[in-house]
């Protein structure tokens, strides 16, 4: 019976101890980053994920698939640690403003209000500028002499229009385009994804919604118009990350700081080029990516 007793102790106290001394293992701290819903952003995610995975005694789990203003929250509830964020979404998104400034100005005026508001700190950019686009085919450009939005203006009631939920819908996108320039489009249809270019290819719409780092403007080969009253504000891609984790890891925030300048618009596009047309898996690219820079092994 005592040594039942004791088999039993032993057992209790085994029980008990392995958790303890399992959470003393770094890589049982963990921290998570966020991503959204299109290639870009599943590149940019993995880049972030390798960087730290490989540089980091830290377990990162990753999410991914998720709307702007989901994101967003998610960070300021403490379900996402780090994402890559756009200056222009956050200062016309999330604060609200419409007046147009240079970049720096953006990126300074996002940076700061996120820290006053959010405390969530914006890092240094990335290097590239993904801003919105309106697209459509050369011939369709030929034909009407399209070259900026204005020229687009005066056409606009015969196309059909195509473009994601969000920018159908949120203060910096197609609501106070149409004001600004007068557009009126025939119809607005809500297409995500790579499907935008699918169905522009197909003629069931005639102008699409774009970013300009899109690997797919190349493989379609489409006319990108010009922005004439510069409408869209600068979106610089830099990452932002939680106040608490930065001051919980700053050494993350040193490693973060690598990717300072490292993507170029064009750099960006041909990572995009990678995933939506030669079908590269999002880690695959961005392990390529790290190690073309230096940043991992």
């Amino acid at each position: 019976m005592k040594k039942l007793i004791t088999s039993m102790s032993l057992i209790l106290l085994l029980t008990l101890t392995i958790p303890l001394l399992s959470g003393c293992s770094p890589k049982e701290t963990s921290i998570v980053v966020g991503a959204k819903d299109y290639t870009e952003q599943d590149v940019l995610g993995n880049i972030l994920t390798v960087l730290i995975e490989e540089n980091m005694e830290i377990k990162v789990d990753y999410k991914h698939e998720m709307a702007s203003n989901i994101v967003f929250a998610a960070m300021q509830s403490g379900d996402v640690d780090v994402y890559i964020e756009y200056s222009g979404t956050v200062y016309a998104n999330y604060l609200g403003y419409s007046e147009m400034k240079n970049a720096d100005e953006v990126y300074d005026i996002s940076a700061k209000e996120l820290k006053d508001k959010y405390k969530l700190l914006m890092l240094e950019p990335l290097g590239f500028n993904n801003t919105y686009c309106l697209a459509v085919k050369p011939a369709l450009a030929a034909e009407y002499n399209l070259r900026t939005y204005s020229d687009l203006a005066e056409v606009s009631d015969n196309f059909i229009f195509g473009g994601g939920f969000e920018i159908l819908n949120r203060s910096d996108g197609i609501p106070e385009l149409k004001k600004v320039y007068d557009l009126a489009f025939r119809e607005e249809r809500a297409i995500e994804g790579v499907l935008r270019y699918s169905a522009i290819e197909n003629d069931d719409t005639q102008v699409t919604e774009a970013f300009s780092t899109d690997g797919m403007l190349l493989e379609y080969n489409l006319v990108v118009l010009e922005d004439d009253k510069n409408f869209f504000p600068p979106y610089h891609a830099a990452p932002i990350i939680r106040e608490e984790t930065a001051q919980k890891y700053p050494e993350l925030v040193a490693l973060l700081d690598k990717l300072t300048n490292t993507l170029s618009d064009d750099t960006m596009r041909d990572l995009n080029y990678k995933v939506d047309v030669l079908k590269q898996h999002p880690r695959d690219v961005a392990v390529a990516f790290l190690k073309d820079n230096g940043l991992i092994q």
